[in-house]
């Protein structure tokens, strides 16, 4: 049963690509998460061991914990949390109520390696104008909500790469770029596990839009009129990313809850 200092999967699922989305830790004993690599979307992993030092970096901030079954090890983290004065709730049954819900997870290794500060750091081309938007929105939602992006000249993405340790995308030859038909958000989408209809509809929107096939979905026009909008508005490449994730946000909870609503200006004229 639900208490203040729990939560439901279904109601954590309904948060997560939200701007209100709590800040999601997995305290899963190595040996259980060995057994299933997977993370829960946006989550991640922390020991329960040195709760005390980590409480501070989430301070601030509302805090979901998982465990293996939502017991003993996130019971106890999130009290150790509620008591550094952050309101930290237990996901009721964990990650194996979870799984067994068929929600969605992302595999671990489709993750890149965190830099010391426990970041993905990622690099593409300046100026972007849709997937290079659309693609760091997918990330901060549902991936690692602490992502950094770096905006370079397009001919030293590689090398940037390189020297900085930063996951390269939405340019040639490298694994997060477009494939065949596909653009690069409809390849995170797939790798990274969250193929659900919401996310599948905005990333035909998205594709419909950075690949000129706006045939494709009647929404397209929109996204590419307002994406072309932002990239006259701002020079500063993460200004208008910040901006973007908005336009993203809209279009998502659009895609998920609104696409059966339509509007008209209501008249109070009687019909003869």
């Amino acid at each position: 049963m639900s208490s203040y200092t729990s939560i439901s999967p279904d109601k954590l699922f309904r948060l997560i690509g939200t701007v209100n989305a709590p800040a999601l830790v997995d305290v899963r004993l190595d040996e259980d998460f060995a057994a299933d690599p997977r993370l829960i979307p946006g989550a991640q992993r922390r020991s329960h061991l040195d709760v005390q030092v980590w409480a501070p970096t989430v301070t601030g901030r509302s805090v979901v914990v998982i465990c293996h079954k939502g017991q003993k090890l996130s019971e106890g983290t999130a009290a150790w949390l509620r008591n550094s004065n952050v309101a930290a709730e237990v996901l009721e049954g964990g990650h194996l109520a979870w799984t067994q819900a068929e929600l969605p997870t992302v595999p671990a290794d489709r993750i890149p390696r965190r830099d010391e500060r426990g970041r993905t750091v990622w690099v593409t081309r300046e100026r972007p104008k849709i997937d290079r938007i659309a693609c760091p929105w997918l990330i901060r939602r549902f991936v690692d909500p602490s992502a950094v992006f770096l905006f370079v000249a397009s001919s030293e993405v590689g090398a940037v790469a390189e020297r900085f340790g930063a996951t390269a995308f939405d340019i040639e030859n490298v694994f997060w770029s477009h494939r065949g038909e596909f653009c690069t958000f409809d390849v995170m989408v797939r790798e990274f596990g969250l193929s659900t209809p919401p996310l599948e509809r905005l990333a035909t929107m998205v594709r419909a839009a950075d690949t000129a096939r706006l045939d494709l979905s009647p929404e397209a026009p929109g996204l590419l009129a307002a994406s072309l909008g932002l990239s006259r508005i701002y020079d500063d490449d993460l200004e208008q990313l910040h901006a973007g994730c908005l336009l993203y946000d809209a279009f998502y909870r659009w895609c998920r809850d609104a696409t059966k609503e339509t509007h008209n200006w209501p008249t109070n004229k009687v019909k003869p």
